[in-house]
């Protein structure tokens, strides 16, 4: 048996969580991040939203990345973010001057945070530059989409990394190291379930042509993703259903999908995700026990136990250590399982795609693969 440092140094983010003191700076330890990394990774944001607001304030406290540019299409946003982030004149893009990242040794990557349909063009466009690319999750609006994106990053020799932000969260990974340690012994059945209630009707997640879809691109992409890492296994098949209690606000989204993922050792993983209920469970069985996390995907502080008693983990905050993760893997060639690069996150396209043929076959089961 292995044990729990080993795992964790074996899947590339190892090093005791137990001698963590619980703060912002001390947890990138939890990822096995490198200390003290020079150079750091010079890090632009693309899209001004609430979210990379809020990465933007979690990098503050990060070890090897640091905020040098933005990329935006609301000039009155420049201002503010200068002042801020005490960022350089020329180190403020807009859309349309994006090209001119090429000559801009100032910035190492661009981290797309604009709506989930506009991901395949911008990262394309970045990858142009030169630069290598984060994208929010979901990848992209389709697997196709996501295809072309690796497609052009790997033709222009950038990295592309998706950002699964709970890849690096301390109590997932504890999840995780249990489960292939066989510490609940053979895995029997997971239940995941995300979803709350979106506000302002006419917010471009509940627009089609920028969102792509509705709670299943937005937060049921971390039920489907955690199926995967909790069986470690890609499913054979897929069977969906969609239920729409207000046809009016979600007219061109989904807003409740239920799905199920058949796994090849037999598991069957029952998953929804919702617009207009609040839910949010991790929950897996096995032989010799089981997990329950509560809040399990939100930014925290997430809560969970087991057959073992409750678990307690470093409480961190979550881009802080994505970010720091990330810059291991772009300045240091780390590698981690789960993976965050581009292909993981086309995986969970492929899947994306299927729940969605499903629905518009009255939940006929996809095979897959």
């Amino acid at each position: 048996m292995s044990t729990r440092r080993d795992f964790l140094q074996n899947m590339g983010l190892g090093i005791g969580f137990a001698s963590l003191a619980p703060t912002l700076l001390q947890t990138t330890q939890a990822a096995g991040i490198s200390q003290n990394p020079a150079p750091k990774l010079r890090v632009a944001l693309m899209g001004l939203g609430s979210y990379a607001t809020r990465v933007a304030e979690a990098m503050k406290t990060c070890q090897s990345a640091v905020l040098t540019g933005i990329v935006t299409g609301t000039p009155a946003k420049i201002p503010v973010w200068k002042e801020k982030y005490a960022l350089a004149d020329k180190n403020i893009y807009s859309y349309e001057t994006l090209g001119e990242l090429k000559n801009n040794p100032d910035i190492d990557v661009v981290y797309v945070i604009t709506p989930n349909s506009l991901h395949h063009t911008h990262v394309i466009q970045v990858a142009a530059t030169g630069k290598h690319v984060i994208t929010e999750k979901p990848m992209a609006d389709t697997a196709k989409h996501a295809e072309e994106m690796i497609k052009a990053c790997e033709k222009a020799g950038v990295k592309l990394l998706v950002g699964y932000r709970m890849h690096f969260e301390p109590y997932t990974r504890e999840v995780i190291r249990m489960l292939r340690d066989g510490e609940m012994g053979t895995l029997m059945h997971v239940d995941n379930y995300m979803g709350f209630r979106i506000g302002d009707p006419t917010q471009w997640r509940l627009k089609k042509d920028l969102a792509g879809g509705g709670a299943l691109m937005d937060v049921g992409v971390y039920c489907l993703n955690a199926a995967r890492y909790l069986t470690n296994e890609e499913p054979l098949w897929v069977t969906a259903q969609e239920t729409k209690t207000d046809p009016v606000k979600f007219k061109e989204v989904d807003e409740t999908i239920t799905f199920q993922l058949g796994f090849p050792g037999g598991v069957i993983a029952s998953c929804a995700t919702s617009y207009n209920v609040n839910l949010e469970r991790l929950y897996a069985v096995g032989t010799k026990g089981f997990v329950e996390m509560s809040p399990a995907y939100s930014y925290g502080p997430i809560k969970g136990r087991t057959h073992k008693g409750p678990l307690n983990e470093p409480v961190v905050t979550h881009q802080t250590l994505q970010m720091d993760g990330m810059a291991d893997i772009i300045l240091n060639g780390k590698t981690m399982t789960p993976a965050v690069d581009g292909y993981e996150g086309l995986r969970d396209m492929k899947i994306i795609d299927a729940i969605y043929e499903s629905i518009r076959k009255k939940g006929v089961k996809i095979q897959l693969g």
